[in-house]
Order: structure tokens, then sequence, then C-alpha cells
């Protein structure tokens, strides 16, 4: 019989890698056949990929990230199950799937907000949890713009009803764990926010771009 640390140890490595892996880099590969690094960065890129996908191509983006939030989280669901514990597997398997997103080993352990992969993992453990999670993401970030900000709501939002609904001792804890990182990761961008220096989404057209040799 597989011991039940190994299938830790496998859960772990198999959500920390793919949550290290960039969602652009897996759709550039296996959606766009492109590479989407190359068309900007921050509000350009957002500007150029509208312009040049889409909104049907924001949704194919946003498909793949859920597409590489879900697979990791059910993986381990799948494994614990050895155990008799899916609910801990899935729990864990999203622990660590945030702290790839948090601090990827590929790319110098700079990671984003985490935001969308704390839903999922709330989701997977507690579809209340995840809907309450990722509708407080949704619209803090419709709201404000930010996406650091969306990610403190729903973080804090996962916590307390996580509190309230979530039975086992060992699941909670594994889901207040996950959802504190998120929290005190994306904590600095408040003084970035009064200071004027966090980015902002922008849906204005961003023309930049002709004057870019890659667009000509």
């Amino acid at each position: 019989m597989i011991g039940y640390w190994v299938l830790l140890l496998i859960t772990a490595f198999i959500a920390y890698c793919i949550g290290s892996i960039s969602t652009l880099s897996i759709a550039s590969v296996f959606v766009f056949h492109r590479d989407l690094h190359r068309i900007g960065k921050k509000r350009m890129f957002v500007s150029n990929f509208r312009r040049l996908y889409g909104y049907k191509g924001f949704a194919k983006l946003i498909l793949v990230e859920l597409l590489r939030d879900f697979i990791p989280v059910l993986i381990g669901g799948i494994l614990l199950s050895i155990k008799g514990h899916a609910d801990v597997g899935r729990a864990f398997a999203g622990f660590c799937l945030v702290l790839g997103r948090l601090f990827p080993v590929f790319n110098n352990f700079r990671g984003s907000h985490a935001s969308v992969c704390l839903a999922v993992t709330m989701f997977c453990a507690n579809t209340s949890l995840g809907i309450v999670t990722g509708l407080l993401v949704l619209v803090l970030t419709w709201l404000t713009r930010y996406l650091s900000l969306g990610a403190i709501a729903g973080a804090l939002g996962a916590i307390l009803v996580c509190v309230l609904v979530v039975d086992g001792t060992l699941l909670r804890i594994l889901l207040i764990l996950t959802a504190s990182i998120v929290l005190v990761k994306n904590l600095p961008a408040i003084r970035r926010i009064s200071r004027k220096t966090e980015m902002r989404m922008s849906l204005e057209e961003d023309i930049s771009y002709k004057f870019d040799e890659t667009f000509q």
C-alpha cells in the first residue's frame, strides 16, 4: 500500500508545479499558438489581447486558468481518496497550488494575486464556500479595478465562511491557511493603492501598439 506521506508528497509536487506554470504559457502553446507574453505587459497586454482576440479570447484564457487550477485539485482528491480522505487531498492540493501561484519556481518565485485558484480550491472543498469566495473576488475586482483587492476580499470571505460551514478540523485548517496566505501576500497592495502605484485594470483602448514594429 502506498503510504499517506508519499501520496501527500506526490500531490504537493504536482499541484505546486502546475501552479507555478503561467496561464499565458499554457494558453500560448495549447490554445492561441502564439507567445502571448510578446503582445505586451500589464495594461498594454489587456488592450492588445482584446484587439487581437476579442472577448471570446478572454473567455478562452479564463477557461485555461480554471482548468489549470481544477486539474491538480482533482488529482489531489483522487490520490488521497486511496486513504479515504479525498476532501483533505483536494484542500491540500489547493494549498500547494496557491503556493505555486504566489511563489512560482519557474518565475523566480514572483507570482500573482492567486484569486482564481483560491476560489477554485474553496469551491472544490465546499460549493457554498467557493461561490462566496468567487463572488467576492469578482465584485471587488470589478468595482475597484484592483485584482489585489478582489483577492483580499475573497480571502477574508473564505476565512469567515470556512469557520461557519466547513466540518472537519484538518480540512478547515488547510482552507483557512490557504486563504490566509493569499490575504497576507496581497495586503501590501493596500499601501501601493494609497500611493497610487498599484496597477489598475483598465478597459480603455491602448493605442501604443501602433508605434510598435511588432504590430505593424
